[in-house]
């Protein structure tokens, strides 16, 4: 699949984004989940290596959703510093939209985000905003949960698995897209969010595994 054939179905500000950044051909799980529903508002799970492309899907409902007006988008990332990179991300390849960034004190509503389109987010700051009955929270539409294999983390996964099942009985629609890399069990954590799968196995760079013994290396 060519950018050049959803010309028509995204937004003419995303699809110059695009085109800059000189993609002509989209990657396997970009395609995938296209073809699985992504311009259609339907939540999934997409699970493929490291720099398969993941970040651009995520950014496909996101962009698309709050141009036509759908709502805000979140992005939820597990870290502050990961945070900080995807703010600025955003900022850089998306001046038309409002970035916000939530990383800081938990013990607050912090309802001057309200104002901006797109929110990069922690997990644990989301979950300290819902409970604290931020208004602008009702007016999420697309959710994007990174490095989503951290619900099995025995620290982070409670307050990621709490926070998805906030949202989704506080918001009345929403569509949420949950990338991960090393999930080992996508098909049920597709089930559980009543998402479709993606699965592709496709990277950018073959891997190779070996042995090293003795200054001698074998490849299997």
């Amino acid at each position: 699949m060519r950018l050049k054939d959803i010309c028509g179905k995204i937004p003419s500000k995303l699809f110059e984004v695009l085109s800059s950044r000189k993609i002509d051909v989209l990657r396997p799980c970009q395609e995938k989940a296209i073809e699985a529903g992504l311009f259609n508002c339907k939540s999934m799970v997409v699970c493929s290596p490291t720099a398969s492309g993941k970040t651009l899907v995520a950014e496909l409902a996101c962009i698309k959703n709050v141009l036509e007006g759908k709502g805000k988008a979140v992005y939820i990332v597990p870290l502050k510093a990961l945070a900080t990179e995807k703010y600025k991300e955003f900022k850089k390849d998306f001046p038309f939209l409002r970035c916000g960034l939530a990383i800081g004190d938990m013990d607050s509503k912090d309802n001057y985000l309200g104002k901006n389109d797109l929110i990069v987010v922690t997990a644990e700051k989301l979950d300290s905003l819902i409970r604290h009955k931020a208004e602008w929270i009702k007016e999420i539409f697309t959710i994007v949960v990174d490095e989503t294999h951290l619900i099995n983390d025995s620290s982070r996964g409670p307050t990621v698995e709490i926070l998805i099942t906030m949202l989704r009985n506080l918001l009345a629609s929403y569509q949420l897209i949950a990338l991960s890399a090393t999930i080992g069990n996508p098909d049920v954590l597709a089930e559980w969010l009543d998402a479709e799968l993606v699965e592709d196995n496709w990277r950018p760079v073959k891997l190779y595994s070996g042995t090293y013994l003795d200054g001698r290396l074998e490849f299997y």
